[in-house]
């Protein structure tokens, strides 16, 4: 079964600013607390396309979530799109916009559940999947929100 969930925040901040603690997933564990590991599995350019890395995630929920994520297409300070396959398959997507000092990001996870229960019961719990994502996201949103606060 396919959720394809969007979460918009807006930051008081440079585009810059945000784009940075975005882009360096591997310290993502530092400021969201969902995150309980990046692991680098491949190298990416110097943009960090091509990169691959395994990511744990802590739900709202009792469980986590393991994929990987290739990042496919990097534009600066602008977008980042990466493809998952693990417990999760699909595709994330980060937009950034900045306007009159404000920054403005949307990110689309389009993806399949992959746990056997998951699948099961994912015609049944698609609200509450639903409602633990957008906890998890906003786990990030406040924790990008301190970090951006004491740069």
């Amino acid at each position: 079964m396919q959720f394809d969930l969007i979460t918009e925040w807006r930051f008081d901040q440079p585009i810059a600013r945000v784009w940075k603690y975005l882009h360096e997933v591997r310290h993502w564990p530092e400021w969201w607390s969902s995150v309980l590991l990046v692991e680098q599995i491949e190298d990416g350019d110097d943009a960090g396309v091509g990169a691959v890395n395994r990511f744990v995630w802590k739900t709202a929920l009792p469980y986590r979530i393991t994929f990987n994520m290739r990042v496919a297409r990097v534009e600066p300070m602008n977008l980042i799109e990466a493809w998952s396959v693990g417990d999760l398959d699909g595709r994330g997507l980060w937009n950034l916009r900045e306007a009159a000092g404000v920054t403005h990001v949307c990110y689309r996870w389009t993806v399949d559940v992959k746990k056997p229960w998951m699948q099961a019961l994912a015609p049944l719990l698609r609200p509450v999947f639903a409602w633990n994502h957008n906890r998890v996201m906003e786990r990030g949103r406040v924790g990008l929100a301190s970090a951006l606060a004491r740069m």
